[in-house]
């Protein structure tokens, strides 16, 4: 992986940096039976009420349907391309199977083109891009795309550079420790990916200038304080004043370090070490 920084010819260009996608090797059209349109709805739902702040505009995209069950067991995937995804931050793969279906899935870290995986119920040699149950991989390894209830599909872990590390089995239960730091208990029926999620360098690309954010779909955001007392719970007043409150959405939930977490949920005895932030001094660095 690469990142590309230019030099400060204009004020957009000062700060920004590209990545090159150096681990894609096809740039074509996308496999058509695997496509589908992707409406802009400008964050509205079905009655036209703003639901998600901030979305409008953005390039046109068609929707790339990804497998995250991985349900064909037993037969070999050969991985045909390693390509780009406007709608996630991470490659995919496209993969052949040997009776001729071909499906995408997520690209760990180090696939190459024109290697076999396989997916199955039972243990199999634990190779980048193989998924089987947690109770079958081996302790200590990286896995992405994790199931949370066992045939629901890959939940966690699956943006750019993301990946868990299996810690224990214990019974019916398989500890992970999360790119978060929160450390949490799923079934050992549930199913996983071996490796870590490709792209990794997502992290270090900088936009530079809020005309790329637009191009993204994203709308510049309005502070609280800026806005009329009907518009916001930090709204209104002479100045901008914000009435000795401490800072919150529009919603009034609290958003610098608050919980945000739903009070008795039924899955909180499966965390064993909630996530830490950095930024609101809740892990000291």
């Amino acid at each position: 992986m690469a990142i590309r920084v230019y030099k400060p010819v204009t004020n957009g260009r000062r700060n920004a940096s590209v990545n090159l996608h150096e681990e894609v090797t096809y740039s074509g059209r996308p496999e058509k039976s695997l496509v589908t349109a992707l409406p802009k709805t400008g964050g509205r739902n079905h009655h036209g009420v703003i639901t998600c702040r901030g979305r409008g505009g953005g390039h046109k995209r068609l929707y790339r349907k990804i497998d995250f069950n991985r349900r064909k067991d037993g037969i070999g995937a050969t991985v045909k391309t390693i390509e780009y995804d406007p709608n996630r931050t991470c490659h995919i793969a496209l993969l052949e199977y040997a009776d001729g279906v071909r499906r995408y899935i997520l690209a760990p870290k180090n696939l190459k083109v024109d290697t076999v995986i396989r997916s199955s119920m039972e243990a199999i040699e634990p190779e980048v891009g193989c998924t089987m149950p947690l109770k079958f991989i081996p302790l200590g390894m990286t896995v992405h795309n994790i199931e949370f209830e066992p045939r629901r599909g890959g939940k966690l872990c699956r943006s750019a550079g993301s990946g868990a590390r299996l810690t224990n089995r214990e019974g019916r239960w398989a500890t992970l420790v999360l790119p978060s730091g929160e450390i949490r208990q799923v079934s050992v029926e549930c199913r996983a990916t071996i490796g870590e999620v490709g792209n990794s360098d997502h992290q270090h690309v900088v936009l530079g200038k809020a005309g790329r954010s637009r191009w993204l779909g994203r709308r510049p955001k309005v502070r609280g304080v800026a806005m009329d007392h009907d518009a916001h719970p930090l709204g209104g007043g002479e100045g901008r004043s914000k009435g000795g409150r401490e800072p919150v959405s529009r919603s009034g939930t609290k958003s610098k370090g608050g919980r945000t977490r739903i009070k008795g949920k039924w899955t909180d005895a499966r965390i064993l070490r909630r996530r830490k932030s950095k930024r609101y001094g809740q892990l000291k660095v």
